[in-house]
């Protein structure tokens, strides 16, 4: 119990600084000596989780790039917005929330991890979700922004290629990355680009091309098994803007 306690009390401490348009807003807390909660914005479009894998929904490949970067827009904020970096530590489909404009905001902090001023990383028990949780995290503890950069790089090459980590595809040593790493641009960029095009029609397939190239180059460079070879957050922002924008022109 004192646990739990601890963990709403961190948890309502991130959330009271939250100020960014791509964070789920708190409106209220309830808490009882039986009943902690947090009363959060209401998002009319559900999770992104749901957009990616239920028969009734469908995204197309701007609507993906543009959730993209609210979620990285998010986490830049935590990572650099406030003195004291805050860690998601749980970073995936599931705790991304999308309104009624199909904006997406970042929701969930109940494992997040402020990090002390000047303070690079820190030490935990709790381990995040498996298949998103960096190498250095699941085996040792260490969280650091580095580690939600890892998870966002796995998301964003889930999201893309509409691919869990732990699909039953991935057994033994092969993961999502590795499939992406090792057989684009043939198999993997040909049975994505086919999904995409499926629900774009009139889409040019050279443009998606371009497109699914540069974003799982970005989700390769953020997903590095070292932390130090992943890019910053703050260098994602504008990668994947620029992404976005040639697309529009």
């Amino acid at each position: 119990m004192e646990g739990a306690v601890k963990s709403f009390d961190a948890e309502c401490k991130v959330w009271r600084a939250i100020r960014h348009r791509n964070l789920v807003k708190v409106i209220t807390t309830c808490s009882s000596p039986d009943v902690r909660a947090l009363v959060l914005q209401y998002m009319s479009n559900g999770s992104l989780e749901k957009w990616l894998y239920s028969h009734n929904y469908c995204l197309s490949i701007m609507q993906r790039v543009s959730m993209l970067i609210d979620i990285a827009s998010a986490l830049e904020y935590h990572h650099h917005g406030q003195a004291e970096a805050a860690v998601h530590c749980d970073v995936k489909p599931g705790n991304i929330v999308l309104d009624e404009d199909m904006v997406a905001h970042v929701a969930d902090f109940g494992l997040a991890k402020i990090l002390e001023e000047n303070k690079e990383e820190t030490q935990t028990r709790t381990i995040g979700t498996l298949g998103y949780v960096a190498p250095e995290y699941g085996s040792a503890g260490k969280v650091s922004t580095k580690g939600d950069v890892y998870s966002f790089g796995i998301m964003l090459l889930e999201i893309t290629a509409r691919k869990k980590p732990t699909d039953e595809m991935f057994a033994g040593e092969v993961t999502l990355r590795q499939w992406i790493h090792e057989a684009v641009p043939d198999y993997v960029l040909e049975v994505v680009v086919a999904g995409l095009l499926s629900i774009e029609e009139g889409r040019d397939m050279n443009a998606t091309e371009s497109i699914i190239m540069s974003i799982f180059e970005t989700g390769l460079r953020c997903s590095e098994v070292v932390a130090e070879d992943r890019m910053d957050i703050k260098d994602v922002v504008p990668k994947l803007k620029k992404i976005k924008s040639a697309q529009q022109h």
